[in-house]
């Protein structure tokens, strides 16, 4: 039984696994483009440098046109995948991970609510400018790769609770933030092309009830309800959040009966009159494509999905988006630019908003019992999570990079965003570095004396 029980664990976190994983290996690759862009910008390859990225690029498809430059592919295109798979993974979360599970799952949730609130109240308490105010949006965010390739230099003291909960309220906040930011930052809104694209996905959502799980078609569905966005006015990734809660979690069969059928065609491939024979015949070939066959049918379309996706998005669509979008102008080093209301705004926001509005909100829950802590994760643990939260890097660039057109404004809450990112990430890790230090230090001591 308790065998069993340990499948069953390692059963439903080894996705989680897998996903902490590679997106911890994407920090360092992050990290590098990083320098290449703030690099390569303040060099005297510059200009070509953000001449590259404005080269427009045409496309054509059964009459419909669109043209843009290559960065506005990278972030109304290659970004409306990276936001598709994340509602994925929220999605599969929903049904059979974390948040399905009653209280345990509010508190990610609370603490997501949070880390929206919070931030963007304080940056609107702390911006006066016109120009700039439009911009509360960006400390919602928190940038998932960077934050986790942080965690994962504490290596196996961060309890698997811990992460869970982080993943899972950094995932909740970036698409609150970015649906705020593709509904509220749209500056004009044509209702034809909306009206057509909500349309488009009622037929996505019908589909899902009828249990249509032919993967092609949802995501030609998919891309012409983002065109349909794009020309709308409203941001194209609030369609891949969308998109990605029509695609079906279920499976088509079941695992006995697929163990059934599989055992069946194994015995027909390897039956011992064809041991010896160089070619396979008609019946092991029919064998192979029916154990094909099944093995479709009893993947689930989501999670096969986010599991070929999710690789690509971590280790080439984000590490491009940083590498076109990235580059802080610092030709002329001026100690003004951090003192800049935008700069200030931005970075208080991420550092203490972020912080305050995730802890707070987690601990009011866990104070109110409307959420459950999770098992071996300390108050202390939480707060050293919610000062992680505040690096916001590549995700509130991106909110940054929609709101604001002036060239000025937007390396000036790059720069923010940047020295948030770095002071978070070195406070969080300091803070979860003593803690569980601590804590393992405790139960080595209890070990001991239970020993002797």
């Amino acid at each position: 039984m308790e065998k069993q029980s340990n499948e069953v664990v390692r059963t439903i976190l080894n996705p989680f696994q897998r996903f902490f994983q590679i997106e911890s290996s994407g920090c360092i690759l992050l990290l590098f483009f990083t320098i290449i862009a703030i690099t390569l910008v303040n060099s005297s390859f510059s200009d070509t440098y953000l001449n590259f990225w404005k080269n427009e690029i045409s496309v054509s498809v059964a009459g419909f046109n669109l043209s843009a430059s290559l960065k506005q592919w990278i972030n109304d295109g290659l970004m409306t995948i990276f936001f598709f798979v994340a509602g994925l993974e929220i999605k599969r979360e929903l049904m059979i991970g974390e948040l399905s599970n009653g209280k345990k799952a509010f508190l990610p949730v609370f603490a997501a609510i949070g880390g929206m609130i919070v931030p963007a109240f304080t940056y609107v308490i702390l911006n006066e400018d016109p120009a700039t105010f439009k911009g509360w949006s960006i400390p919602m965010a928190t940038d998932i790769t960077f934050s986790l390739g942080i965690l994962g230099l504490l290596g196996k003291r961060v309890p698997v609770s811990l992460k869970v909960f982080f993943v899972t309220f950094v995932i909740v906040s970036n698409l609150g933030a970015v649906s705020v930011m593709a509904i509220f930052n749209s500056t004009y809104i044509h209702l034809k092309y909306l009206l057509i694209g909500s349309g488009l996905f009622l037929y996505l959502v019908l589909f899902n009830l009828l249990k249509f799980r032919f993967i092609p078609v949802y995501m030609i569905f998919g891309w012409i309800i983002w065109y349909m966005f794009f020309e709308s006015g409203i941001h194209p990734s609030l369609a891949g959040i969308l998109i990605a809660f029509t695609i079906p979690l279920g499976r088509k069969i079941r695992i006995n009966t697929f163990r059934k059928r599989m055992d069946s065609n194994l015995q027909e491939f390897c039956n011992d009159e064809s041991n010896n024979k160089v070619a396979l015949t008609d019946e092991q070939l029919a064998a192979i494509y029916n154990m094909e066959s099944e093995t479709k049918k009893v993947q689930s379309p989501l999670q096969s999905l986010e599991h070929r996706l999710h690789g690509p998005v971590t280790y080439f669509i984000i590490p491009v988006f940083v590498l076109a979008n990235a580059g802080v102008i610092l030709e002329k080093p001026d100690i003004n630019i951090l003192l800049h209301p935008l700069t200030a705004s931005t970075g208080f926001s991420l550092i203490f908003g972020k912080t305050a509005g995730v802890f707070i909100f987690s601990w009011l829950a866990i104070k109110l019992k409307l959420a459950l802590k999770p098992g071996n994760v300390k108050l202390i643990h939480i707060f050293g999570a919610s000062l992680l939260g505040g690096m916001g890097f590549s995700i509130s660039i991106f909110i940054a990079g929609q709101t604001f057109n002036i060239p000025e404004l937007l390396n000036t809450a790059k720069v923010g965003i940047m020295a948030a990112t770095f002071i978070s990430a070195v406070l969080g890790l300091l803070i979860l570095r003593i803690s569980l230090k601590k804590q393992n230090r405790s139960k080595t001591v209890k070990k001991k004396t239970a020993e002797e």
